[in-house]
């Protein structure tokens, strides 16, 4: 009876080892650091043609209806966002009163950094 005791415990202290390792194999940030990836850097202006601060930017793959990722600019008016590397077209759009909301689209091939600006018109407002 002692004896399957310990294999019990050994056996279950294997396992809670193996599982912890996948675990953290998983959630390891430098891990995920590692994956290939691209960078939309963008430059928002008003209307004033001053960096615009406080507004949000909405990026979205092309293919797809809802945003994916929601950030804010900068007091320089600056934002970015990593993106998965590969070919795909990317819509920013910065979240604005008026129409039509300040639009571009984004076209990245691979790993790569791609710089960008978007200019808001004379009859838009911040949405904050």
């Amino acid at each position: 009876m002692i004896r399957d005791r310990r294999h019990a415990a050994a056996s279950l202290a294997v396992a809670f080892m193996l599982a912890t390792s996948c675990l953290a194999i998983a959630g390891d940030p430098q891990k995920r650091e590692l994956e290939p990836y691209a960078l939309l850097f963008g430059t928002l202006y008003g209307p004033d043609q001053r960096p615009a601060y406080g507004v949000k930017i909405k990026i979205r793959r092309a293919d797809q209806k809802k945003a994916k990722w929601e950030l804010y600019s900068n007091h320089q008016g600056e934002f970015a966002q990593r993106v998965p590397a590969g070919k795909a077209d990317y819509i920013i759009t910065a979240d604005v009163k008026g129409n039509p909301k300040p639009e571009l689209t984004v076209h990245v091939d691979n790993d790569e950094r791609k710089d960008f600006v978007l200019h808001m018109k004379g009859s838009e407002k911040h949405s904050n």
